[in-house]
């Protein structure tokens, strides 16, 4: 069984906290977090960050979503504090007061077919199936779409790679795009039936670390100490990607996941680090050029990419500060 398969399938079953109304938060109660992603393996290094942090005094409360346009509401709807998702084209769209801190994941997806599409020209008008509207998946099939001149016809969506791969050897859909992992469950389980189509070599942001500006010119200290921890814990996992199963381990973490499943934690972060899926140090000016680009080609957001100003979207101050203790 694939890890991500896995642990994806089962993680509504562990969700830390369902999708709950939140009371509107002030600087003196705890930390809302919103999570637009379930709880699991894949963002257990996020939820052991997070934990490192509360025993630094980091006091929160984790909300999961199951689609990342809430958590990036509940963020700028004062619901919450600080959020994990990929929030550009809201952040530009609505001008929100909200602005990324960390780089915790790279685009790295792949579309896959059944073998009745030869190529991308055959697409042309065809259904093509994302994760959500406006999510990275659906980037990538834009900028895909258009570099082959073709246009999807009806857009539909399937949250969870693993769900998408389910429905692809069902024949209910007959292209989508998936995550590393599960491109290769695809593979293993249906030999010869889909084959991979010409991709994109794209490292940009999948999920971000953001945060109010309000909360943010109140809190900075607690503000550099997540990010802190996260820049620890994503160093400490490029080099020995072990520590996140440990760090597990500890604190009992997904507990109510499988043995089985539990036992691939540390194959999971061995393949996500070495494919590049966890970012080695958290992003920067380079990191944020390339998504300005790649969402600007997506049409996610509006350009020209390089007039787009870094200070509307992001506050490096926490991370340039954490590096600095670091050394990363």
């Amino acid at each position: 069984m694939s890890i991500f398969h896995g642990a994806r399938r089962l993680a509504a079953a562990v969700s830390l906290l369902g999708t709950v109304a939140f009371a509107a938060p002030s600087s003196a109660q705890q930390i809302q977090v919103a999570l637009g992603d379930t709880v699991s393996v894949e963002t257990l290094s996020f939820v052991i960050a997070l934990e490192r942090a509360k025993e630094r005094g980091f006091d929160y409360k984790l909300t999961s979503f199951a689609k990342e346009e809430l958590a990036i509401q509940a963020v700028i709807n004062n619901q919450a504090h600080v959020g994990a998702a990929t929030p550009y084209a809201v952040m530009q769209k609505t001008k929100a007061p909200i602005r990324g801190l960390f780089q915790m994941t790279h685009l790295v997806f792949f579309a896959v077919a059944d073998h009745s599409i030869k190529d991308w020209k055959a697409l042309d008008g065809q259904p093509f199936t994302f994760h959500a509207r406006g999510s990275g998946t659906e980037a990538i099939g834009n900028i895909l779409a258009k570099r082959n001149g073709i246009n999807f016809g009806q857009r539909n969506y399937i949250s969870g790679s693993e769900n998408r791969v389910v429905a692809m050897t069902n024949g209910q859909i007959k292209a989508t795009i998936i995550d590393l992992a599960n491109k290769n469950l695809l593979m293993q389980r249906a030999p010869g039936r889909f084959h991979i189509l010409p991709g994109l070599p794209s490292a940009a942001s999948d999920e971000i670390l953001f945060a109010r500006t309000d909360w943010l010119e109140q809190n900075r200290a607690k503000a550099e100490l997540l990010v802190e921890e996260m820049l620890k814990l994503w160093t400490e996992m490029h080099k020995n990607p072990a520590v996140i199963e440990q760090e597990r381990a500890k604190r009992n973490l997904l507990k109510d996941l499988p043995r089985e499943v539990l036992a691939d934690v540390t194959r999971f972060y061995t393949q996500g680090t070495t494919e590049g899926v966890y970012s080695k140090n958290g992003g920067g000016l380079d990191s944020i050029k390339t998504d300005f680009e790649f969402y600007v080609e997506a049409g996610q957001m509006t350009g020209p990419a390089d007039q787009l100003k870094v200070e509307e979207f992001w506050d490096l101050g926490p991370l340039n500060k954490a590096r600095a203790k670091v050394g990363s």
